[in-house]
């Protein structure tokens, strides 16, 4: 089920809204019941076969867990029982996730020619299977505090964050399950969780929806034998930069406002991360909770920054290729990784070079930081190049032709409607020709409009701020723009949701639900 559509809007939210308040009245333990059901069945709706698998996963884990707890006594084999749980963890990751994509290699390198049946890849499994990773690994350092099996199945299907994160921490949900006060209707909350979820759905339906259709054909175009030129390739680039910006940002604040419709505050997952001024902010910056999970459970037990300089490096490598392979099974994802990677030792060396000639990394000029944010973003793009590329020719294709090897072509109908500055362009030598790739013009008003909104314009966790709507938001200057619970506000919100509603014909999946 997706949160925008109109079976998930109109039917299941109010419903699984209503019957938990009104068991809330009699008994917490109930309500929490029946929201663990309703995350079920709404896992459910898209596979009914797969819910066996998510439930068969729990009670392995919460068993796993309760057993490693009960062995602290004995840290030996407190520490085998965690590390055997985590090895089934990620060998049912790997054989739905991965099985395919290392056939596939293997036979390409030996020639073995082994089959394998073809998986269907089961919703969520990526973002369910780390949260529960982490629960055995905090309930193996002392950090689980309880053991109750309906709160625990509750925190793993909670449905705000089951498809698509963020990936959570036991110790930051199971307190506020625990709480009587989330399980009556907190008005206030209902309104910011309302407006919030509103914002997320239109940053999804008129944004992230709006600008797709022109993503596809640049990126189909070297498969189908086109070849792309500079003004095409750019445009292609920026429009799926934006596109996923919008998807994953619509999708992050819906899962917080939905989750504040019933009192309980998710950790923020995303906090304007084409403002980052390098690559090291904007990590903290992009799908927060993945980052936290490969900084504690990866990066660090590689030894982090512990080591020297050159250990550091590898394990950020190292990490970066884990994160980029965790994204999707293909070539193009560990080639971002990787060079995500190689963007973050570059960062840190650079700070490292200006820590020794004094400088002061902790302040700059204001143009410093714009030319910073500048460099990063176009860095990024080219990373998403490789992210949404479907092989690695499609990549090189692309990015031969973003760095000027196919020559700059400007739409043939730019000619006539640019009068005497057309002639005087093509006397000066420009074309004017056709771009097929390019069959609508109208990307470049969503370009500058959208590089102003991301560069300028607060985020929803500012908007926001006096309802507190998530957890572990980063220090950010006040907003010009500011929620509050009023009549114009109401307004807003009730227009924007009746401008959705209108759109909800053309949903399509979030980005991340492949991930």
């Amino acid at each position: 089920m997706l949160f925008n559509s109109h079976a998930f809007i109109f039917l299941f939210l109010p419903l699984t809204l209503l019957v938990f308040f009104a068991l809330g009245r009699f008994s917490a333990k109930l309500a929490a019941g029946w929201l663990a059901a309703a995350s079920l069945f709404f896992y459910g709706w898209w596979s009914p076969a797969y819910v066996a698998l998510l439930l068969v996963s729990i009670l392995f884990n919460f068993t796993a867990g309760s057993a490693i707890v009960r062995a602290v006594s004995d840290p030996r084999y407190s520490k085998r029982l965690l590390t055997a749980a985590i090895i089934a963890n990620l060998a049912l990751l790997a054989y739905y996730k991965y099985a395919n994509f290392f056939v596939a290699n293997f036979n390409a390198v030996t020639g073995a020619g082994l089959g394998v049946a073809e998986v269907m890849l089961p919703l969520g499994i990526s973002f369910f299977t780390f949260t529960q990773i982490a629960f055995l690994v905090d309930a193996y350092q002392g950090k689980v505090r309880e053991y109750n099996l309906v709160h625990y199945g509750l925190f793993v299907t909670y449905f705000p964050h089951l498809i698509a994160g963020p990936i959570l921490h036991h110790g930051e949900m199971m307190p506020q399950f625990a709480q009587r006060e989330i399980y009556r209707p907190q008005y206030d909350l209902i309104a910011a969780g309302l407006t919030l979820f509103v914002l997320g759905l239109a940053k999804k339906v008129l944004i992230a929806d709006g600008v797709a259709p022109y993503v596809g054909p640049v990126f189909d175009a070297p498969g189908a034998g086109v070849t792309l030129t500079f003004l095409e390739a750019w445009c292609g680039a920026l429009a799926y930069t934006f596109q996923l910006y919008f998807d994953f940002s619509g999708y992050s604040d819906m899962a917080v406002g939905l989750s504040l419709l019933f009192g309980v505050r998710l950790p923020v997952n995303f906090h304007s991360p084409y403002k980052a001024v390098n690559v090291i902010d904007f990590w903290r910056r992009w799908h927060m909770t993945l980052s936290r999970f490969l900084r504690d459970y990866l990066y660090v037990q590689l030894g982090g920054n512990r080591k020297s300089r050159v250990r550091r490096y590898t394990n950020l490598l190292l990490t970066m290729l884990l994160g980029g392979l965790w994204h999707g099974a293909g070539w193009t994802f560990v080639l971002w990784g990787a060079l995500h990677g190689v963007y973050l030792v570059i960062n840190h060396g650079w700070r490292e070079f200006r820590r020794r000639l004094g400088h002061n990394l902790h302040r700059s000029t204001p143009w410093g930081r714009r030319a910073g944010c500048l460099v990063t973003f176009i860095a990024v793009v080219i990373g998403w190049v490789l992210f949404r590329a479907p092989d690695i020719e499609t990549a090189i294709a692309i990015l031969r032709a973003m760095a000027g090897f196919n020559g700059l072509v400007l739409p043939e109908s730019w000619l006539a409607k640019t009068g005497g500055l057309g002639a005087t362009l093509a006397a000066l030598g420009v074309d004017f020709g056709a771009t097929p790739a390019m069959t609508r013009t109208g990307v470049l008003h969503w370009i500058w409009v959208l590089l102003l909104v991301v560069w300028l314009a607060p985020n929803t966790q500012q908007i926001m701020a006096a309802a507190k709507p998530a957890l572990g938001v980063p220090e950010e200057g006040p907003s010009p723009i500011r929620w509050r619970v009023a009549l114009p506000w109401a307004a807003v919100t009730l227009g924007l949701m009746l401008a959705v509603i209108v759109n909800l014909g053309r949903h399509s999946e979030f980005l991340y639900f492949q991930f």
